[in-house]
């Protein structure tokens, strides 16, 4: 196996591949856990449900980690694509709007298994206010400021109602947060240089039932 050259490192990767590289890492992981110890890129393509050709394809941007006639050392893999994302040291994150999908958020175990650790929960709504969600202490929103400045804060989720999603991002740019992940229905303007990306769980919901039409249609035809 090589590893990448000083070169390689600073090498642009199309959105396309940087999108599939946590599927990667996912599927590394499983196959870890289940003592798989190499693994071909037929075998890691169909775990990750992607085909062969693009699995090679993306993992040409990183370097060269195969072994010819071996394949893939399985946990070796898994390190170089988390350090190519960035969740091999610990990103604190904070998370905007405590309501059930905040609440759900909150108490999600993936967060710290994969290298983010949420530091603070804030909300506007004074009833909130010490309220413990997995352990945590819900605070004002007014906080947010000297919170990004306590905890060096990288990412920001912001899971408040549609109409106060702006004034959020807003007020997380001007703290010094460079990243947010949306899960309001809105969408958000931010300036360049901040990278927002959208969950909007109506529009996967929407496209499902754009196939499910689809295939009754095939199904009458």
């Amino acid at each position: 196996m090589t590893a990448r050259t000083p070169s390689d490192s600073v090498r642009d990767i199309p959105e396309a591949t940087v999108a599939r590289l946590p599927v990667y890492l996912r599927a590394l992981t499983t196959l870890v856990d289940l003592g798989t110890t190499t693994c071909s890129s037929e075998e890691l393509a169909a775990a990750a449900g992607v085909n062969s050709a693009k699995l090679r394809k993306d993992l040409s941007y990183l370097g060269s980690y195969g072994t010819r006639g071996v394949g893939y050392d399985v946990d070796y893999l898994r390190y170089q694509i988390a350090r190519e994302i960035g969740v091999t040291q610990d990103w604190p994150v904070v998370i905007v709007g405590i309501g059930n999908l905040g609440h759900a958020l909150a108490n999600y175990s993936g967060f710290r298994s994969r290298g983010f650790r949420v530091v603070a929960l804030l909300d506007a709504d004074p009833q909130r206010k010490d309220e413990v969600v997995a352990g945590v202490q819900v605070r004002p929103f007014d906080d947010l400021e000297r919170i990004v400045k306590e905890h060096g804060v990288a990412i920001g989720v912001i899971a408040t109602p549609a109409v106060a999603a702006q004034d959020v991002a807003d007020r997380m740019v001007a703290s010094g947060i460079r990243s947010i992940l949306n899960f309001a229905p809105t969408v958000l303007s931010v300036p360049a240089g901040v990278d927002v990306r959208k969950v909007d769980l109506s529009i996967e919901l929407q496209i499902l039932a754009y196939h499910e039409q689809r295939k009754g249609q095939e199904t009458a035809s």
